[in-house]
């Protein structure tokens, strides 16, 4: 059994990134959306100075800084200037513009008076709080100049980033493709969620909780379906799953149990084995072996197990696959345990629950009832995943403990 960060490093090793550019035209909010997720396959420079132009931060009045060194004192007013309006005249001496948040600086201005500390009567306002040169204006290329890079070669667009995309005029964005990710489940006992269940089946949840999980990453899911427990079904079906996708997921058939055909196949197929078990609990069965440049990992089939397994070594591989930027590691924190975690001490323990905040940092709560690799019920709402490590067999509670963020 290896150890999890020799696994996760070996892991690394296997991968390589996809290198298929595709390019996406941002022209409407609707195709914009579609960006989110995907990962920047060169840098992005902007096309424009951002802020595009002198501007105002708060509704109030446009003045020269030098007016209003002593106050109170009183400005005539020669314009009003809504976002969105050129200005139509220049501020000289003993003048002020109302000016509204986002609207044009007119020439001759150089400080902004917020409103709240005016008095105005007519065409005249009365300052009553003397500001700084510069004051509440957003001077032009301030947050960013036409030509400098404003996001990195392998960012993952989220939604600040679209609205960056949108604001610097980039009609035009260079990602990587989407990896595609196969998925399949192997096992006689496995039925599909709308199959009457005979006696000794169980529904096929892993299929869907790893689509879920593979379409949160940003890559694309390809569900192969289920796959019965004899050699040639496993066989073709493996095959069929390499030629459509980047990278394969298979849960079941790795243990050694006499209908396990999975590494067998793979072999017979080619593929060069590198990991046949970790120690890990839940999920010490895990095949991770190559074919060609295409990976592959053989899931356990109990549940929960296939889904710690995604969490730690499979989620990380597919961000190398896809593109980003390293670390690609899991996230790790620490925390405080607020009730005894316990454990065999064999292998490296991963208990499911809740990671939350106080005024102290980072908590962690293990999920009520029994941590059975088969019990999908208490890992819902799991936001992080409480690690004894190997050789340890308790962390009291109170004292720290390292958790895995579940993103």
């Amino acid at each position: 059994m290896l150890p999890a960060a020799e696994a996760e490093r070996l892991i690394f090793t296997l991968v390589s990134p996809i290198e298929a550019v595709e390019t996406l035209r941002l022209t409407t909010p609707a195709v914009a959306a579609d960006a989110l997720g995907r990962v920047l396959a060169e840098p992005v420079t902007s096309r424009v100075d951002f802020p595009h132009w002198d501007n105002s931060a708060m509704d109030g009045y446009a003045v020269r800084a030098d007016d209003v060194r002593s106050v109170p004192t009183q400005l005539s007013l020669i314009e009003e200037i809504p976002a969105g309006r050129s200005p139509q005249k220049r501020i000289d001496t003993g003048q002020a513009a109302r000016i509204l948040t986002g609207a044009m600086l007119p020439e001759g201005a150089d400080t902004i008076i917020m409103q709240e500390e005016t008095e105005r009567v007519g065409d005249r306002v009365t300052i009553l709080a003397a500001a700084q040169l510069g004051k509440f204006v957003r001077r032009k290329g301030s947050f960013t100049q036409a030509g400098a890079q404003i996001l990195k070669k392998g960012t993952v667009v989220a939604p600040p980033e679209v609205a960056l995309l949108a604001a610097t005029q980039q009609t035009e964005l260079a990602v990587y493709r989407r990896p595609r990710i196969a998925i399949l489940s192997t096992g006689s006992e496995l039925a599909q969620i709308d199959q009457p269940l005979q006696p000794g089946q169980i529904v096929d949840s892993n299929q869907y909780a790893l689509t879920a999980l593979v379409a949160k990453t940003g890559a694309l899911p390809v569900p192969i379906g289920i796959v019965q427990d004899d050699r040639a079904s496993v066989k073709a079906a493996i095959a069929s799953a390499l030629s459509q996708a980047d990278m394969v997921l298979s849960t079941g058939g790795v243990s050694v149990g006499d209908y396990d055909y999975v590494d067998q196949v793979l072999e017979e197929l080619g593929a060069k084995l590198h990991i046949r078990s970790v120690a890990v609990k839940p999920g010490k069965p895990l095949t991770v072996a190559t074919i060609g440049s295409q990976l592959y990992f053989g899931l356990p089939g109990n549940p929960a197990s296939a889904m710690v397994s995604f969490w730690r070594f499979v989620e990380p591989a597919i961000a190398k696959l896809s593109g980003r930027q390293a670390p690609w590691v899991p996230e790790f924190a620490m925390a405080k345990a607020t009730v005894e975690l316990t454990a065999g001490g064999g292998r490296e323990t991963y208990l499911w629950g809740q990671l939350s905040t106080d005024e102290h940092g980072y908590c962690f709560g293990r999920a009520e009832g029994g941590h059975n690799s088969g019990n999908l019920v208490n890992l819902v709402n799991t936001s992080g995943l409480g690690i004894v490590p190997q050789g340890q067999t308790k962390i009291a509670a109170g004292a720290p403990v390292r958790v895995l963020k579940i993103r």
